[in-house]
C-alpha cells in the first residue's frame, strides 16, 4: 500500500513539473511572438492589453492611430505542450501553430471570401528523368481553384493582392460583413522576428485596401 501511494504520489510530482514547465514555454514563446507584433506595428499603433486564454492561446488587442482597423486583436494559438495527451493528439492531428489577426474595416465587405492557401510539392518522377525523352516543363504561377460559380470584380483586388504579394506564408485569409470583417492566419514558425511580423501586417494592410478598392 506504501508503495502505491509513493508511486501516486510520484506519477502527480511528475505530471505537475511537465505541466509548469511546458506552460512556461508556452508563455515564454507567446510572449515572444507579441513582441514582434509590438516592434512591427510600433511606428502606427500599439498593444493595448494582453491575456491568456488558458495555456495554449494568447490573445491581445491592438489599437491603431492611422485607422487602418477597428477591434483589431491578435491571436497567438500554440501546441497543448502541458497536457500530455492533448499535445499528443495534436501532433499526430499535425496542428500547426499559427498567429491569427482580425480587425473590422472602415467600410463592410459586400462579399463572403475564404481563401485557402496550400503548397503542394513533389519530386521528380523518375520517368521525367529519363534523358531518352525530350520533356517540356513548365513552372505555372499561382492557380485559383474557385467553388464560386460567378466571379464578380470586387473579388479581384483582394486575390490579386494575395498572387503578388511577396514574403508572407499566409494560411488562410477571410472577408465578410460581419464582425470581424477581415481575418488572416500564418504559421508560428514563419513569425520568428520583427521583419516577418512587419511583412505580416504590411499584406494584412494590403488586403484591407484591396477590398476596399473596389468600392472607391
Amino acid at each position: 500500500m506504501l508503495l502505491l501511494l509513493i508511486d501516486g504520489l510520484s506519477a502527480a510530482a511528475l505530471v505537475a513539473l511537465w505541466y509548469f514547465l511546458f506552460a512556461r514555454y508556452n508563455r515564454q514563446k507567446g510572449a515572444a511572438a507579441l513582441r514582434y507584433v509590438q516592434i512591427a506595428c510600433s511606428n502606427q499603433g500599439r498593444i493595448v492589453e494582453s491575456h491568456w486564454m488558458g495555456t495554449s492561446r494568447l490573445q491581445a488587442k491592438l489599437s491603431f492611430a492611422s485607422h487602418w482597423f477597428e477591434n483589431a486583436s491578435v491571436t497567438v494559438r500554440l501546441l497543448p505542450r502541458p497536457v500530455p495527451v492533448r499535445w499528443i493528439m495534436s501532433v499526430w492531428q499535425k496542428h500547426k501553430e499559427t498567429v491569427t489577426f482580425e480587425a473590422d474595416l472602415d467600410d463592410a465587405p459586400s462579399f463572403h471570401l475564404e481563401v485557402f492557401r496550400h503548397r503542394w510539392l513533389t519530386e521528380k518522377p523518375k520517368h521525367i528523368a529519363d534523358d531518352s525523352r525530350d520533356w517540356t516543363i513548365s513552372r505555372p504561377g499561382p492557380v485559383v481553384l474557385t467553388t464560386r460559380t460567378e466571379w464578380t470584380d470586387e473579388l479581384t483586388p483582394v486575390v490579386n493582392t494575395l498572387m503578388t504579394s511577396k514574403g508572407h506564408s499566409l494560411i488562410t485569409v477571410r472577408f465578410r460583413p460581419d464582425s470581424p470583417h477581415l481575418a488572416a492566419t500564418v504559421p508560428l514558425d514563419a513569425f520568428s522576428d520583427e521583419l516577418t511580423a512587419a511583412n505580416f501586417l504590411n499584406v494584412v494592410r494590403e488586403l484591407a485596401a484591396g477590398a476596399s478598392t473596389y468600392r472607391e
